[in-house]
């Protein structure tokens, strides 16, 4: 009797395969092809060939969020994003225009260029280069930046050995942000400013809240854990920082300058695309019941 092909099963050893792979799968969503072979008692490229070919799975990463969303973190992030939608609906983009946007991240003096940045085509006789790992360098500096539709309206780079509390931030809020305003928005404060900041506790202190309302801004209502409703997080800090990628910054002046630099080279649509996205965001956020956004 003639052997079968390595790795091509016959149609009835498929078939009475594929039920006991696909329990194997479902059972243990990490389970190795060569532990499926072995259980099933068939080669790899047999069970390689029913899990890809015959049922369809293939093997992804997971997701990182920031943390686990409870039923009532859920519930709150519906709330709010269907309160912003109806405003969105009434006002349109008037109401788009009006808000400014502010987070922090932390800039390194030099950020290693990632795996996915250093693929290139090869021939298949060409040989495999490397790539040793190489970390962040130690020398950063915390960015804190607002921006709106039109592009950035302040930068500001926190001190070594200073923290942002809600002193520091009600003072950039007076001191800069209003000033930045008044000068680049003409007319804004007088339409009012509205302010998408997140729940950080600098943010909603009893000092700062006084502040904001001096100046008579108003706060938008921020869902919990929201990175993925954060402006600054899902359009902006990711091309920033990939700009930066690979580029040996000698001091925090250097940085200052090259994150000034590339901020001001962004078209005006870059901006405006970012804005616009939040109305995309707060609708998926509805559809998905509150769980988290990814594009």
């Amino acid at each position: 009797m003639q052997e079968e092909e390595a790795g091509r099963p016959s149609t009835s050893t498929t078939d009475q395969k594929i039920p006991q792979a696909r329990e194997m799968v479902r059972a243990n969503r990490r389970v190795a092809i060569d532990e499926v072979a072995c259980s099933l008692q068939i080669s790899h490229g047999s069970s390689y060939q029913i899990i890809h070919d015959e049922l369809g799975f293939h093997k992804v990463c997971e997701r990182w969020v920031p943390s686990e969303l409870t039923a009532e973190h859920k519930r709150k992030r519906v709330e709010i994003c269907q309160r912003l939608l109806d405003r969105y609906k009434n006002e349109s983009e008037e109401f788009l225009s009006r808000i400014v946007t502010e987070d922090e991240t932390w800039v390194h003096h030099y950020e290693p260029e990632s795996k996915r940045q250093s693929m290139e085509w090869k021939h298949p006789g060409s040989p495999t280069k490397k790539k040793f790992k190489t970390q962040p360098s130690a020398g950063n500096v915390m960015l804190t930046l607002f921006w709106d539709s039109e592009g950035p309206i302040l930068e500001d780079y926190l001190e070594k050995g200073c923290t942002i509390n809600s002193a520091k931030y009600s003072d950039m809020l007076a001191n800069n942000l209003k000033p930045a305003v008044r000068t680049k928005r003409r007319g804004l404060l007088s339409k009012k400013v509205l302010l998408l900041h997140d729940n950080a506790r600098p943010h909603t202190a009893s000092h700062t809240v006084e502040t904001i309302n001096h100046f008579s801004f108003e706060v938008l209502k921020h869902p919990p854990y929201i990175p993925d409703l954060a402006p600054s997080d899902y359009h902006l800090f990711g091309p920033l920082k990939n700009a930066l990628q690979s580029r040996r910054l000698s001091t925090e002046k250097d940085v200052r300058e090259a994150v000034h630099k590339l901020l001001r080279e962004q078209p005006k649509t870059f901006f405006l695309e970012g804005i616009r996205k939040l109305v995309d965001r707060w609708t998926k956020c509805i559809e998905k019941e509150g769980d988290y956004v990814e594009k």
